[in-house]
């Protein structure tokens, strides 16, 4: 059943993968501080994430929230994650909930839990035959301030569902790119999320049932230290990609 879909930053590259996977399959009001420089579909709202009016309005009648909207920089200093990233998240959330909105999948990140890349008693990493993954149950460790915003996000998540009901699903979104990361690039491999998983794992967060949730956003990767079980079994989540199947 097609929903109605608020997506903000809509212009940005996981916008992008979404709506040219799945912009057929559901109604979109997208929203973007930068107008769109070739055609979208469904109505757009040229806004800031920061501007609670134009936020609200653009909520009116939407069904799902897909909050990518963001300084996306791993550089970002606090001066712009604090406006564009936690702020702007709560300016979301209190919307959504004004508006009757069921279900919010927040764009969350590996950089969440980056801490633990750099840790020499974490396991070895990337390898095949290693166990070791991270889950969404570990406690968050971000690298950067851009992940203590994520971090951030996803208590803010915890808290609107804990206290007004809203379904929040984050997804802690891998190495997202529309090609292939260099066959020697073993971190970009093993976090690797092809376009065609992105589209179908949030297509997912808008038709699946759940309460709160952390999952992983990452293609089904031989090399991987990011599990993605939890998106499976609760979300529906099936992806078509392998980093080590990719003929180069």
């Amino acid at each position: 059943m097609a929903q109605s879909v608020l997506l903000t930053g809509a212009m940005g590259g996981v916008g992008q993968a979404i709506l040219g996977g799945i912009a057929d399959d559901h109604e979109w009001r997208l929203l973007d501080r930068d107008p769109p420089t070739e055609e979208q579909p469904g109505e757009f709202v040229v806004a800031d994430i920061t501007d609670e009016e134009a936020v609200r309005e653009a909520m009116e009648g939407i069904d799902v929230v897909i909050h990518l909207a963001g300084d996306p920089r791993k550089t970002a200093a606090w001066e712009s994650v604090l406006p564009n990233n936690i702020d702007g998240t709560q300016t979301v959330y209190e919307a959504a909930v004004d508006a009757g909105v069921e279900k919010v999948a927040f764009a969350s990140s590996n950089h969440a839990v980056g801490g633990y890349e750099t840790d020499e008693r974490t396991p070895d990493m990337y390898r095949t035959n290693d166990e070791f993954c991270l889950d969404g149950t570990e406690l968050p460790r971000p690298g950067n301030l851009y992940g203590v915003s994520k971090v951030t996000g996803e208590a803010l998540g915890r808290y609107y569902h804990d206290e007004y009901g809203i379904s929040v699903v984050n997804v802690r979104i891998g190495n997202l790119t529309k090609g292939h990361p260099p066959i020697d690039y073993e971190r970009g491999q093993a976090m690797w999320l092809s376009y065609r998983d992105c589209a179908h794992l949030f297509d997912r967060c808008i038709r699946a049932d759940y309460d709160y949730e952390i999952v992983y956003g990452i293609s089904d990767n031989d090399r991987k230290y990011y599990s993605i079980e939890r998106a499976k079994d609760v979300l529906g989540y099936e992806p078509r990609d392998n980093s080590a199947e990719h003929e180069y």
